[in-house]
């Protein structure tokens, strides 16, 4: 099976490209996940938590965006919405398909911020939140980006037990 992974020209050599690709991958398995299921389905909670596919969905486009512009601008400042919790819900009138255009276009500006950096050792400060120390954070951008394939991953897991609670498909799986 091919996939948008395989594509040679999509990411750049060394090691950048193959962060860029491994999130990809988890992207990929992620998007497996939600194939086939309409607004009501990807809105529904079918576990104890309250996350939903949806929701799942419009958290990892949010913190796409919201890391990326930390990446990008490297000037300590919160992004609008880090904080916002609305983004782990659907909301009245969201669209799943309308979340998945979302998710890409954050995925298409991380990748291309992403290629246009000098490197990926620039140190880059963390904005403060409630749970920071209080002593000012730095990262590098490879640390970003491995945070954001950790969070992908961590949540496409998260996607695929809500899935086959939902009606038994996941990642490997379709009914």
């Amino acid at each position: 099976m091919t996939t948008s992974t395989d594509d040679p020209a999509r990411f750049p050599a060394g090691e950048r490209g193959e962060l860029l690709r491994a999130l990809a991958e988890q992207r990929e398995l992620l998007l497996i996940t939600v194939r086939g299921i309409g607004d009501a389905q990807a809105g529904r909670r079918t576990t104890v938590s309250e996350l939903t596919l949806g929701g799942i969905v419009k958290h990892l486009a949010r913190g796409e965006r919201v890391w990326t512009q930390i990446m990008v601008k490297g000037d300590g400042g919160l992004p609008e919405g880090m904080l916002d919790m609305g983004q782990y819900r659907m909301a009245e009138g969201e669209t799943l398909a309308g979340l998945l255009e979302e998710y890409r276009e954050a995925a298409r500006a991380t990748e291309e911020a992403v290629a246009a950096l000098d490197g990926l050792d620039r140190s880059v400060p963390l904005p403060a939140t409630p749970w920071s120390p209080p002593e000012p954070v730095h990262w590098p951008v490879r640390r970003i980006l491995l945070h954001l394939l950790r969070e992908t991953a961590h949540h496409a897991g998260h996607a695929d037990i809500i899935r086959e609670a939902l009606d038994g498909a996941g990642t490997t799986a379709r009914r």
